[in-house]
C-alpha cells in the first residue's frame, strides 16, 4: 500500500522481511489478498510482483500493461513514485483532473502506448472496459489497494462482477489477469457480530477469485513497524445555560422560515422545491455547527460561504440556476449577518477578548463546545514535541475547515502551520488535485504540522514521521479505525480517540475495533483450507446493453451515469445546464425520463420493480440513444469522438510567410525557350494617360498559347489621377531564331533594369548570355517594342549592343535621318538623331539622363542661366573637366525619375518645367540605351477575380465572389452534416459545421493544396518585378507575408468564381 516504509533504493528483493517472501511466492502462485498491518511493506509485495511479471509484459505483442488501482486521486502519483524507484517498467498515471473521461479509444491508445504499468483510480479503468477501451486479455497483472472496497456496487466490485467473472465463466480458455490485493482490513462494514467476518471475508474471496495471506499474529510483526499507542480521552457534554446562545438558536429558525416563505412568492415547482432543499440543508448544517462546535465556528461558517464568489456549484456540487442561487445566497447573508451580531455581543462582555483567550468564558458563552475545547487541550499536551505532524480526522468537510480557521487563530498554537483536506465529493468546497498533493508534500517536508481531514487521508498517506492521530468524530467502520490508526507511523505515536464521557456504546465500540484485526487473522487462517468459490456470471442475470462490434456494454449498474454524462455534451450555457428529468410513479411502478430538448430522444418509459425502475429506464435510454447514433459504438456521446468529415483543424501557429507562386505559362529555362522557335505574340496597350504621357505599344512574346480569355480583353487600372484602360490582344504567332531571342533579351534585361532599378551593370557578353541560358527555369518571356505595328528590331539591336563598340556609322543611325553630322560623345562619335530620346549616363556625377533634344543655340561657351558663368567654367570649376567640343551643341535633358506606379495613391506635386531640365555637353555623356495559372473549366479572369484582394486596386476583387462562396458554403455544409446526421442536435451541428468551415479549416485547406501562392494581395510593386533574364530571375522560392483569414476568403472567392460560372456541381467538398 502506499502507507508503506521508505523502500531502500537497492534491490528491494534483497530487503523483502521473511513474510513479505512468502506472500510474494503466494501470488506467484495463484490470485492472493494480502492483509498485513498498515507500514507492513505491502507495496514492497507488488513491486516484487511487478518484477517478475516484467519479461511477460515485454515479451507479449501490445497493447499489454499491468494495472495498479488505488482507491484515491492523491495515491496515484505516490504509488507511481514507488514503482518507478524499484522497477525499471514505464509507468503511465491516470485520473479525473487529466480530462480522461473525454477521451476516446484513439486518445486512450495514445497514451498508453509504451507504458508497461498503469497506475489509475478504479473508476477509470471500469468505464475504460465498459467502453471497450482496455480488454482484460491484454492486462496479465491486476493490482487493488485498499481491497476491502471490492463491496456492493463500488468500481472494484463492478471489475469482477461486470468482466472478470463473465470472461471466467463463459470464455475459460481466454486470458485473465492476476489478482493481487491488498489491506490492512478485510471487512469494511459497521456490522461487527463475530460470526459474520467469516461470510465477510468469504464474499471478499470469492469476489476477487483469491485467497487471503496473513501472518498468525500482530506479535510477529512487532520486531518490523511500530504501533501507535492508543489513548481514550472522554470529554464532557457541556450544557450552555447562555441566553445568547438560546438566541442563536432562535434566530436561525426564524430565519430559515422568513426565507422559506419568500420562496413561497417569488418561485414555483422544481425551482421552488430546489431552493427550499438548499436552504434546510444549509440551515441543519449551521446547527450542527453551533451544538456540536460553537457558536463562533458556526460564525465562521457563514462567514467563508458568505465569501466564497463562485457559483453555489462549489457548494453543492451541481449547476443552480442563477435566480434559486441568488436566493440562497441571500439567505446565507443574513446568516453570517445575524451571527456576526451575537459573536460582538457575546465578546463585549469579555470586553473584547480574543477566542481562546478564556475557554472558561468561551464555554460558558457557547462559543465553543467542550468536544473542541478537549481538542485544543489534547494538542496543547504535544507542544513539546519536536517535528510534530499530527492528522486530525473529522466526518464533515464544514468540520474540517472551520476547524481550520479556529486552530490556526488560537494563540497557544501560532507556531504550527495548519491547513485542511478534504474530497470533492462533499461538496462544499472543492480542492484540486493539485492542492492535495502541495499541502502532502508540506505535511512530510514540515511545513505544514497538523492536517484536519476528512477519510480521504485515512487510507494510503505514507508520512514516516506522522507521529500523532485524533479522532475527532467517532470511526464508522472497523476499516476507518484501523486505516486511521495506520497513519501514526513514527515510534512512540499516539492514536487519540476523542468520546463523550458516558457513551458506553462508543467504547466499547472502540474495544470491538481494536481486537477487530487479530479477530480477521484468525478467520482467515481458518479459511486458509477452504476453495472460493467463482461468482455465476452477473450479467447473465441481470439485464445490460451491448454492441457487439466493439464489445462496449452498459449495464443497470453505469446507466444511470452514462446519461447524466450524456446530458452534459448537449449544448449548455450559463443560463441552462442540461438534465435528465424522472417522473416515477410509485403506486404504478412506472418512470419517465425526459432528456433536454437538444436530446434527439427525449422521452423514455418504463416500468418494473421500483428499487431499480430509475436504472431499467436509463438503460433503455441508452440503447435508444445508441440506435440513433447519440452514442457511438464505444457508448459515448458522438461529440466526443470526433466527426470523420471533420477536417484536422490548424494545430499549431499559422505561419504569416507563404509562397508567391508565378503563372506558369511564363516559366521555362532560358536555353530551352531560345529553341522554341515558335512564339505566341500578345499586344500590350494601355489608353487614357496624360496629356504628357505617350506609352508605346508593347508586345508580350511568350512560349505557349494563354487560352481564349486572352484573345482580346480589356480592364481599367484605377489610379490616383489616371484612369488608364489597359488593354491584351492576340496578334498571332511569331519565328524567331536563337539570335533574336538572345539580342531581344538583352535589350529587356538591360531597359527594364534600368528603369526599374536604375542598375548598369547588365553587358552583352556573348559568352555570359550564354551561361546565363543555363539556369534554372525561371520567368521567361519577352517583352519587344512595336513602331507602326511591327516589331522595332532596329532600337532591340541598338539598346542591346555595346555603344562604346568601334562600328560603322550606319549601325548607328536611323534609317529616315539625313544628317550627316556627328556629335562626339564620351563612348564615341553619335548622329544626333540617335542621341534624340536616348538614355545617357555622366560618369562624373554617377547620373542618368532621359535626353529630350539639342539645343542648337547653345554650347561650351554659352553663359549658364542666371549665371555669368559658362559651362564651360562652371564644369572645370566643379568637377575638373576640360571641355574640347566646344562648338557642340548642348543636350537637353532630364533626370531619370524612378519609375511611377499609378496604383499607388500619392499627392503629385507638380514642379517647375526649370527645375528638372539640364544642359549636358555631350562629350560628357556616354550612352546607355537609344496571371494565368493551369486552364480551368470558368474563365480564367474570373479565376483571377477571385484570388485579387480589394488592396490590389485593380477594377475588380474577390468581395463579391466571397460572399456568394461564403453563402453557398455555409448553406451546402448545413444540408450536408443535417442530411447525414438527421438525429443529432441542431448544438452539435453547428458546432460540426464550424469545425468544417472555420477560417482554420479553409486555410488550412488552400495550404495543403499550395493554392496560397496565386493569392494576390498587394498592389503592383514594379521594385519586386522578376525581370525576365537577369540572373535572379528564379521564380516560386520567395515568401511574403500573408493573414489566414485573407487564405480563407480566396477559398470561399474561388467556391463563388464557380458558382458565377454556373458549374456548381464542381464545387464538392475535399476531405
Amino acid at each position: 500500500m502506499a502507507e508503506e516504509d521508505p523502500l531502500p533504493p537497492c534491490d528491494p528483493q534483497t530487503q523483502a522481511r521473511w513474510y513479505q517472501l512468502e506472500a510474494l511466492e503466494r501470488a506467484l502462485a495463484g490470485n492472493t489478498l494480502v492483509f498485513l498491518e498498515t507500514g507492513a511493506g505491502k507495496t514492497l509485495i507488488a513491486v516484487l510482483l511487478l518484477r517478475r511479471f516484467a519479461n511477460r509484459i515485454r515479451s507479449s505483442p501490445p497493447p499489454c500493461f499491468a494495472v495498479f488501482l488505488v482507491p484515491t486521486v492523491v495515491l496515484v502519483s505516490q504509488q507511481a513514485r514507488v514503482v518507478r524507484a524499484h522497477t525499471d517498467l514505464t509507468v503511465a498515471e491516470f485520473f479525473g483532473e487529466m480530462g480522461v473521461d473525454f477521451w476516446n479509444a484513439d486518445k486512450w491508445r495514445d497514451m498508453v502506448d509504451g507504458a508497461e504499468v498503469l497506475v489509475m483510480t478504479p473508476q477509470i479503468l471500469l468505464d475504460n472496459l465498459r467502453h471497450s477501451f482496455f480488454r482484460l486479455r491484454d492486462i496479465p497483472l491486476l493490482i487493488f489497494d485498499e481491497c476491502h472496497h471490492a463491496t456492493g456496487n463500488s468500481p472494484y466490485a463492478c471489475i469482477f462482477k461486470e468482466f472478470y467473472h463473465p470472461q471466467l465463466n463463459s470464455r475459460p480458455s481466454d486470458p485473465i489477469p492476476r489478482i493481487f490485493g491488498m489491506t490492512a482490513s478485510l471487512i469494511n462494514s459497521k456490522d461487527l457480530a463475530r460470526d459474520k467476518y467469516s461470510m465477510k471475508i468469504s464474499e471478499l474471496e470469492n469476489l476477487m477469485n483469491a485467497k487471503v495471506y496473513t501472518v498468525a499474529s500482530e506479535s510477529e510483526l512487532l520486531q518490523y513497524i511500530p504501533f501507535a499507542t492508543t489513548r481514550i480521552i472522554e470529554y464532557d457534554d457541556y450544557i450552555v445555560k447562555s441566553e445568547l446562545y438560546s438566541h442563536t438558536i432562535r434566530c436561525l429558525d426564524k430565519l430559515e422560515a422568513k426565507h422559506l416563505e419568500i420562496l413561497k412568492g417569488k418561485l414555483h415547482g422544481s425551482y421552488l422545491e430546489n431552493a427550499e432543499k438548499r436552504i434546510k440543508k444549509l440551515n441543519a448544517m449551521f446547527l450542527y455547527c453551533i451544538s456540536d462546535l460553537g457558536v463562533w465556528l458556526a460564525a465562521k461558517a457563514a462567514e467563508i460561504l458568505q465569501s466564497n464568489k463562485e457559483s453555489c456549484v462549489s457548494f453543492w456540487g451541481e449547476k443552480l440556476d442563477d435566480e434559486v442561487e441568488g436566493f440562497i445566497r441571500n439567505y446565507i447573508g443574513d446568516v453570517n449577518n445575524e451571527l456576526s451580531e451575537i459573536i460582538l455581543k457575546m465578546t463585549k462582555r469579555g470586553l473584547q477578548r480574543h477566542i481562546g483567550e478564556d475557554f472558561d468564558a468561551d464555554l460558558q458563552d457557547g462559543l465553543l463546545k467542550s468536544k473542541v475545547y478537549f481538542l485544543i487541550k489534547s494538542l496543547l499536551e504535544y507542544r513539546h514535541v519536536q517535528d510534530l505532524r499530527c492528522i486530525v480526522f473529522v466526518k464533515r468537510v464544514i468540520t474540517s475547515i472551520v476547524l481550520e480557521a479556529l486552530l490556526s487563530t488560537i494563540n497557544q498554537m501560532s507556531g504550527w502551520s495548519v491547513r485542511y483536506m478534504a474530497g470533492k465529493n462533499f461538496g462544499l468546497q472543492y480542492q484540486s488535485r493539485n492542492t492535495h498533493v502541495e499541502i502532502v508534500d508540506s505535511f512530510r517536508s514540515g511545513k505544514v504540522h497538523l492536517i484536519i481531514a476528512t477519510q480521504i487521508l485515512e487510507e494510503g498517506l505514507d508520512v514516516p514521521s506522522c507521529n500523532l492521530i485524533i479522532r475527532f468524530d467517532q470511526a464508522a467502520t472497523v476499516c476507518s479505525f484501523i486505516q486511521s490508526r495506520g497513519r501514526a507511523r513514527m515510534q512512540n505515536s499516539h492514536y487519540v480517540l476523542l468520546i463523550r464521557r458516558g457513551d458506553a456504546n462508543a467504547l466499547s465500540k472502540t474495544e470491538e475495533f481494536l481486537e477487530s484485526g487479530q479477530i480477521m487473522r484468525e478467520e482467515s487462517q481458518r479459511l486458509e483450507s477452504t476453495f472460493y468459490q467463482p461468482l455465476p456470471n452477473t450479467l447473465c442475470n441481470e439485464e445490460f446493453y451491448g454492441v457487439q462490434s466493439t464489445g462496449a456494454i452498459v449495464t443497470l449498474n453505469s446507466s444511470v451515469q452514462l446519461i447524466y454524462f450524456f446530458c452534459s455534451k448537449l449544448p449548455s450555457d450559463e443560463y441552462f445546464n442540461p438534465l435528465p428529468r424522472f417522473n416515477i410513479d410509485k403506486a404504478l411502478g412506472t418512470c419517465t425520463l425526459h432528456l433536454p430538448m437538444s436530446s434527439p430522444v427525449q422521452t423514455i418509459y418504463a416500468e418494473g420493480e421500483i428499487s431499480i425502475i430509475k436504472r431499467v429506464v436509463c438503460l433503455n435510454a441508452c440503447r435508444e440513444l445508441h440506435a440513433v447514433g447519440a452514442l457511438t459504438d464505444y457508448l459515448l456521446p458522438e461529440s466526443s469522438v470526433p466527426c470523420e468529415d471533420e477536417p484536422d483543424i490548424v494545430v499549431d501557429k499559422y505561419k504569416e510567410e507563404q509562397p508567391d507562386y508565378f503563372p506558369e505559362q511564363l516559366m521555362d529555362n532560358w536555353l530551352s525557350f531560345c529553341h522554341r522557335g515558335l512564339y505566341y505574340c500578345y499586344k500590350i496597350s494601355l489608353e487614357g494617360c496624360s496629356e504628357t504621357t505617350t506609352p508605346a505599344e508593347i508586345v508580350l512574346a511568350v512560349k505557349c498559347d494563354l487560352g481564349s480569355d486572352f484573345i482580346s480583353t480589356t480592364f481599367k487600372l484605377w489610379g490616383v489621377q489616371d484612369y488608364l484602360s489597359f488593354t491584351i490582344r492576340y496578334v498571332g504567332v511569331i519565328h524567331l531564331n536563337q539570335e533574336q531571342v538572345i539580342v531581344a533579351r538583352r535589350f529587356q534585361t538591360r531597359i527594364l533594369s534600368l528603369l526599374i532599378s536604375k542598375d548598369l551593370s547588365e553587358d552583352g557578353n556573348s559568352i555570359k548570355s550564354l551561361l546565363e541560358m543555363q539556369v534554372s527555369s525561371g520567368a521567361v518571356y519577352l517583352l519587344l517594342p512595336v513602331v507602326s505595328g511591327k516589331i522595332d528590331w532596329c532600337s532591340i539591336k541598338f539598346s542591346s549592343s555595346e555603344m562604346h563598340e568601334d562600328t560603322i556609322m550606319d549601325s548607328r543611325h536611323s534609317h529616315s535621318c539625313k544628317d550627316t553630322g556627328l556629335l562626339q560623345t564620351k563612348g564615341g562619335p553619335f548622329c544626333p538623331c540617335m542621341l534624340q530620346n536616348s538614355i545617357v549616363s555622366t560618369p562624373h556625377n554617377g547620373m542618368l539622363y532621359a535626353v529630350s533634344g539639342l539645343l542648337l543655340d547653345l554650347n561650351a561657351n554659352s553663359p549658364m542661366r542666371e549665371s555669368v558663368l559658362s559651362y564651360k567654367t562652371h564644369f572645370k570649376e566643379s568637377h575638373g573637366l576640360d571641355l574640347k567640343c566646344e562648338d557642340q551643341p548642348l543636350l537637353r535633358a532630364s533626370k531619370l525619375v524612378k519609375v511611377r506606379n499609378i496604383l499607388h495613391e500619392r499627392n503629385y506635386k507638380k514642379e517647375k518645367e526649370s527645375t528638372n531640365v539640364f544642359e549636358l555637353p555631350p562629350e560628357l555623356c556616354i550612352v546607355v540605351m537609344a496571371p494565368v495559372m493551369k486552364q480551368f473549366d470558368i474563365p480564367a479572369l474570373k479565376v483571377l477575380e477571385a484570388l485579387t484582394a480589394k488592396k490590389c486596386k485593380e477594377e475588380f476583387s474577390q468581395e463579391s465572389l466571397e460572399t456568394l462562396g461564403d453563402s453557398f458554403l455555409k448553406y451546402i455544409t448545413t444540408q450536408h452534416l443535417f442530411s447525414k446526421y438527421k438525429h443529432q442536435h441542431e448544438g452539435m451541428l453547428t458546432k460540426m459545421k464550424k469545425n468544417l468551415i472555420s477560417n482554420a479549416a479553409l486555410c488550412q485547406l488552400a495550404c495543403s493544396n499550395n493554392l496560397v501562392g496565386y493569392i494576390r494581395s498587394e498592389t503592383f510593386n514594379p521594385e519586386t518585378w522578376i525581370i525576365p533574364g537577369v540572373g535572379n530571375d528564379s521564380c516560386g522560392r520567395s515568401l511574403r507575408k500573408l493573414k489566414s483569414k485573407r487564405i480563407a476568403d480566396s477559398v470561399e472567392a474561388l467556391i463563388g468564381a464557380y458558382l458565377s460560372a454556373a458549374v456548381i456541381h464542381h464545387c464538392c467538398w475535399k476531405h
